[in-house]
């Protein structure tokens, strides 16, 4: 599929610098107050071309006992730099999680739903055909309903999951997956889309009632804001993730924003996007001085949404997911030139997220996995479908290959390991696809080709290639 999508207004688009409207300097004590105020003073300026301003932290340290939240459209918090002589918020007191970016949205449905007619739609599909046209208008936003039934769920293999005696749920049926896109063109009872859908839908196995469509209302959720060019410090946390800790940076219900330029030390579960769309993850570098305990392991990049793009971020640790998706993600999300050391694993984590690109990555002491987690955590199953590892270099790889659909690793370099369903499970499952293993291919990054092929050279140069 086109991947190219991912990232900040869709990909290819240059992250603006928001004027400064308001300047904090450190109190000598707790500074969320401080901070608090300069971003909740510079939400209430009218919005401006979507932009209201960014609140900047002089050079120094801040030490901040709770979050500080952006909930306001427009809104920036920009530190004077990531590095020592810049600016460093140090987290005190009781865990908390440092920054917020966030609001509340929903979707909903207007209308009636239309039945799809095609027997199958590939991953990648830009279009399809609809038991009835007329309803629908050029840039509308639709809804893609994939329904989870039991006759999936079986063929699927994920019917019979149970750990300790106890059954577990993959993904429950009757259910729905969902997928926003928007109508750009009708041709005859065919509509065509913005942007690729990331799963395949075999009509075989999701009837009754079969995938369908209907218009829908997004409210809610807020634009245009982000966090960029600060450290963030939390004391070494040696603990189990089920207990309390120091969270980095949230952001939820976010379209059109961005974090870059940020040094992340010692928190857990560090960074998390969800329900978050066109988002921008930049050069944000984590450092563990310290591993959490136990079996369970925290993240440092998670993403439950659309059109994401962690590009050049970096890390060590152990005992760590590096990047993990969430569940019933429906991409695309890219990692490009991302590089990560220790003992963790770039892993889909749960539940069915579709359309991942790991393009270029390096993670020279572990892995990259596109596999089935079966019974792990409470019946997590299979992952990921129609993702593709690019050119990477890592010391190894689990590419299985999900009932009815592709994962690929091309171009890469390491050594491929073959696993059957955890705890015991027989036999092994098949193997993804693996293409020029051993030896990069052209182009050298597909998300940049795709880029280029989508928009010009140009957009290239915005994101900084």
């Amino acid at each position: 599929m086109d991947f190219s999508s991912a990232g900040y207004m869709g990909g290819g688009v240059t992250i603006p610098t928001l004027p400064v409207k308001a300047t904090v300097e450190p109190s000598g004590s707790d500074d969320t107050s401080a901070i608090q105020a300069a971003i909740d003073s510079v939400s209430r300026l009218p919005l401006a071309g979507g932009i209201r301003g960014a609140v900047l932290l002089k050079p120094a340290t801040y030490h901040c006992r709770a979050a500080v939240t952006i909930n306001t459209s427009g809104v920036l918090l920009r530190g004077s730099g990531s590095g020592p002589d810049g600016t460093t918020i140090q987290m005190t007191g009781s865990p908390h999680m440092c920054i917020s970016v966030s609001s509340s949205s929903s979707v909903m449905e207007v209308g009636k739903r239309v039945r799809i007619t095609d027997g199958y739609v590939p991953s990648g599909a830009t279009s399809f055909q609809v038991e009835n046209i007329s309803l629908f208008r050029f840039w509308d936003s639709i809804r893609v309903v994939r329904p989870v039934t039991e006759t999936w769920v079986t063929f699927m293999g994920m019917d019979k999951l149970v750990r300790d005696g106890q059954k577990e749920t993959w993904l429950s049926a009757p259910g729905e997956l969902y997928t926003e896109r928007r109508v750009v063109g009708i041709q005859g009872n065919r509509l065509e889309l913005d942007l690729p859908l990331t799963d395949g839908f075999d009509q075989r196995y999701l009837t009754p009632p079969g995938a369908v469509i209907a218009k829908c209302v997004r409210t809610g959720g807020i634009s245009q804001a982000g966090v960029e060019r600060l450290r963030i410090v939390s004391p070494p946390q040696p603990v189990e993730i089920t207990e309390r800790h120091h969270q980095a940076v949230r952001m939820n219900s976010v379209t059109d924003g961005w974090l870059r330029d940020l040094a992340i030390e010692d928190t857990v579960n560090s960074i998390s996007i969800g329900g978050s769309r066109r988002i921008t993850v930049e050069q944000v570098r984590f450092h563990h001085t310290v591993a959490t305990k136990g079996a369970a392991k925290p993240m440092d990049l998670s993403a439950s949404g659309a059109q994401i793009l962690f590009n050049r971020c970096s890390g060590n640790g152990d005992n760590i997911f590096y990047f993990v998706t969430g569940p019933r993600v429906t991409g695309p999300i890219v990692l490009l030139n991302c590089d990560f050391y220790g003992n963790g694993h770039i892993q889909p984590h749960a539940r069915w997220a579709t359309g991942l690109l790991v393009d270029n990555c390096r993670v020279p002491e572990s892995g990259i996995d596109f596999m089935n987690r079966g019974e792990m955590g409470s019946g997590h199953g299979w992952t990921i479908g129609w993702a593709v590892a690019w050119n990477c270099s890592a010391k190894n790889y689990v590419i299985q290959q999900p009932p009815g659909v592709a994962n690929w690793a091309i171009g890469c370099r390491g050594e491929r390991l073959t696993s059957s369903m955890p705890f015991g499970h027989q036999p092994k499952l098949p193997e993804g696809i693996f293409d020029s293993h051993g030896s990069p291919v052209d182009p050298a990054s597909l998300y940049l080709a795709q880029l280029k092929e989508r928009l010009g050279s140009q957009a290239l140069k915005n994101i900084g290639y």
